[in-house]
């Protein structure tokens, strides 16, 4: 089915679904942290949409060259999050931390496109190893699976589990996992689509007062919504420091897709995904968005729905933009139900563990080397588990960094590799 001419269609309108699922979440979850008015949050969800289509295109296109989506990076994302609800304790104001995250973003960014255009990725390289990728690969497998299993249970606001709801999302990840495994061919690979599709027809028919069309008003001011940068040192030095982390991303993700697509990545790919990258991040920076990032998550994507073609994603990342650009189509969209999306999404990133244990093939371990990949999981793993709140107590400047399992993990693995002799 791959040769019908209904597949390309088909595949851009499902990268299009995945995309969004993965990008609406984002600007909303952040406006809503930092206290944002419904306004400046339609204003920051459009323009994510749009710019991440715009990344996502230019990437397939002249970047890296894979078909991987540019999308906000977790790393920053929970960065963000964390600072934001820190504020009380912070003893500062939205709008400075705001600030000062917009500062170090932006540094990142010109730091990454120094990077780039003075040919200096073969650095970052030998600092995010193989091995390094590895942490990388199973810590953001653990991390999304949490995030969407927890995405796909309704929780009320008094704290109970609505049983029928969240029973739903259950059946519609067995659906979908029946599609994949059980399936043809075709089936297979638009499970993903599939599963969008039937899960918001039967959540309509079965819960019409649960979802509402939302108004999408294009109103409200563009740039710095969180805060103009300052020199909040300690909030630009948290997020600076997340946004060279970040780089992990693009180094596990073209590792990755290489593995996936059999060849070997180029020296230049590696060169033109960190120039664009960083453009897309300090641009961010101005529209108040988070940094970007390739998703090394859409390699459990391709592995799920086994198409590897490049046309539909660089359609998909197309209709992104457009859609972004017309809120009515963005009010249509907005009410696809938030529990469907992440049921969906758990299955299609249980094949990102998959790609984690195919990264460390081959690499023997033994009674003491195997604390060379089980520290910085495990460690950052129990820390993704732990109440953020337990760090609030220490300094200001560290907290946020020490809480999140996923930086923690990759920074330990960093320090494992650079001075421990391994062999």
């Amino acid at each position: 089915m791959n040769n019908s001419k209904f597949t390309t269609p088909l595949a851009s309108v499902q990268w299009l679904f995945f995309i969004f699922a993965n990008t609406i979440v984002v600007p909303i979850s952040v406006g809503t942290s930092f206290d944002l008015t419904p306004d400046q949050i339609a204003v920051t969800l459009r323009s994510s949409l749009i710019f991440t289509g715009i990344a996502c295109f230019l990437q397939g296109w002249i970047g890296h060259r894979y078909p991987i989506m540019e999308g906000h990076s977790g790393i920053i994302w929970g960065l963000i999050l964390n600072l934001g609800m820190s504020a009380s304790s912070l003893g500062m104001s939205f709008t400075q931390i705001g600030g000062g995250i917009a500062s170090g973003i932006l540094l990142a960014g010109i730091v990454t496109i120094i990077l780039a255009a003075f040919n200096l990725t073969s650095v970052v390289q030998k600092i995010f190893t193989p091995m390094v990728a590895s942490v990388y690969l199973f810590l953001l497998a653990f991390q999304l699976i949490l995030t969407f299993f927890k995405g796909m249970l309704k929780i009320e606001d008094d704290g109970t589990l609505n049983v029928a709801v969240s029973l739903f999302s259950i059946l519609l990840v067995l659906f979908v996992s029946f599609l994949k495994i059980k399936g043809n061919a075709f089936l297979g690979n638009f499970s993903i689509l599939l599963g969008i599709a039937v899960g918001w027809i039967l959540y309509l028919i079965l819960f019409p007062g649960e979802t509402a069309a939302k108004s999408v008003s294009p109103e409200g001011s563009i740039f710095f919504p969180l805060g103009l940068p300052n020199l909040e040192w300690g909030i630009v030095l948290i997020a600076f420091l997340g946004g060279m982390m970040n780089l992990s991303n693009t180094i596990a993700s073209i590792q990755a897709a290489a593995k996936l697509y059999q060849d070997e990545p180029e020296p230049a790919s590696f060169r033109r995904s960190f120039f664009l990258t960083g453009s897309y991040s300090a641009f961010a920076s101005v529209l108040g968005l988070v940094s970007y990032a390739p998703f090394t998550s859409t390699i459990g994507f391709l592995e799920s729905t086994q198409l590897f073609k490049r046309k539909p994603f660089l359609i998909g990342g197309a209709m992104i933009t457009i859609m972004g650009i017309f809120p009515p189509l963005v009010s249509i969209l907005v009410t696809l139900p938030v529990t469907v999306g992440n049921a969906v999404l758990f299955v299609a990133y249980l094949q990102l563990f998959g790609t984690a244990l195919k990264s460390i093939q081959g690499t023997a371990f033994d009674s003491k080397t195997i604390f060379r990949i089980a520290a910085p999981l495990l460690i950052g793993v129990s820390i993704m588990n732990t109440d953020p709140a337990v760090f609030r107590d220490l300094s200001v400047y560290i907290s946020p960094l020490l809480s999140n399992g996923l930086m923690m993990g990759i920074l330990l693995s960093i320090l494992l590799e650079a001075f421990v002799k391994w062999e």
